[in-house]
């Protein structure tokens, strides 16, 4: 295997800690693998490479026109600076699908955590990849199960796990089956007359998850003071909150905005059911970064508490500092979160005066006025 020094790469913009890098072992087996087979760059593809292990190490060994699909915008933006810095080119990013998997012959992946995103990509590897494709996905051991094999056999006549090493482990899909007509995504769920649309990748699929659940019934005593008032719903997911919020308030110009490419495509999904496509603009940004500063009348916001498999507060924070940078003065954001988390001092340092609208067993929901 060449020489690639994994430790120069950097997470950057996604939150940095001592306790995280940017690659594991498992990138080093995918590239390893990936260099044994002897297959050309421009018949391989790779999924799930979140900050640009895989790819670059694969690109400094000299496999040149490699496909790549990251679902998080912070780790495209991670790889293509990491190239930079290490002067490294010949790869190409690509939206999931059939310009990233046709000719495919081999695919790496990094084994997503939702059963229902490794379904998808798998249902996309079947249907437009060259018909020898092998998909080999590797993972952490300690968060691999057999129900990833599963639903690798549901489109694969061949599912091989491999002996573990360094904590991880590879599985070898091959010989790809049938598919149906038509993808089995988005899947569709209506709640009390909201329609929520979800790809593969989405948290909570189409389900309104109990955090969101308690935000949306808090909502319903909001009221905006201002006429057209511009709202954004940041780490927007499927879109649950802009589109409620544009549905109670026809005069509102909501924007919803997600760093994963698989909850646009959902909230796009969602808005289209609910026929306000006209009325919420929905964009692929990392916090807000696009946005201009104090442009926001009102930010709702439902932060993750998890970077990857890791427990981690430092997503939520960034997400609260981009509210603070969001809001115009005076502006209000309605956050909600675990209860345990610190995140109610967090607003109160970086927007303004914070108070408790409702508290769960669960979760909490606070209301933040941007400090002038």
């Amino acid at each position: 295997m060449p020489d690639f020094d994994f430790r120069a790469l950097r997470r950057f913009p996604d939150v940095e800690a001592p306790n995280l890098q940017a690659w594991d072992a498992t990138d080093e087996l995918l590239v390893r693998w990936a260099l044994d087979s002897g297959i050309p760059g421009d018949e391989v593809a790779v999924i799930g490479d979140e900050y640009g292990a895989i790819t670059l190490a694969l690109a400094d060994a000299g496999i040149s026109g490699i496909r790549v699909h990251q679902d998080l915008v912070t780790g495209r933006r991670a790889l293509a600076r990491n190239a930079t810095a290490l002067g490294i080119s010949g790869w190409a990013s690509h939206d999931l699908g059939a310009e990233l998997l046709a000719g495919a012959r081999l695919v790496l992946l990094q084994l997503p955590k939702a059963l229902a995103e490794l379904e998808e990509i798998a249902d996309a590897v079947a249907r437009s990849a060259a018909p020898d494709v092998t998909l080999v996905a590797g993972g952490r051991v300690k968060h691999m199960t057999l129900a990833q094999n599963e639903v690798l056999a549901r489109r694969f006549g061949v599912v091989q796990p491999q002996r573990a090493e360094r904590k991880s482990r590879l599985v070898v899909a091959s010989e790809p089956l049938a598919v149906p007509a038509d993808p089995p995504f988005p899947v569709r769920q209506v709640h009390d007359g909201l329609t929520l649309c979800a790809f593969g990748g989405a948290f909570a699929g189409a389900r309104i998850d109990i955090g969101t659940r308690v935000l949306l019934n808090a909502m319903e005593g909001l009221s905006v003071p201002v006429v057209h008032p511009n709202v954004i719903d940041l780490g927007c997911g499927t879109g649950a909150l802009a589109a409620a919020f544009a549905l109670r308030h026809p005069d509102a110009v909501v924007i919803a905005t997600d760093r994963s490419a698989s909850a646009v495509r959902s909230a796009e999904a969602t808005m289209r059911a609910n026929g306000i496509e006209g009325r919420v603009q929905v964009t692929l940004d990392d916090a807000g970064s696009e946005l201009p500063d104090a442009s926001a009348d009102l930010v709702l916001l439902n932060p993750p508490f998890h970077l990857g498999a890791s427990v981690h507060e430092g997503a939520g924070q960034r997400l609260i500092q981009a509210a603070a940078r969001l809001l115009k003065p005076g502006g209000e954001v309605w956050t909600v979160f675990n209860s345990h988390l610190d995140h109610r001092r967090a607003l109160s340092r970086e927007v303004g005066a914070t108070e408790q609208v409702v508290r769960t067993p669960k979760f909490t929901v606070t209301r933040s006025i941007r400090r002038g």
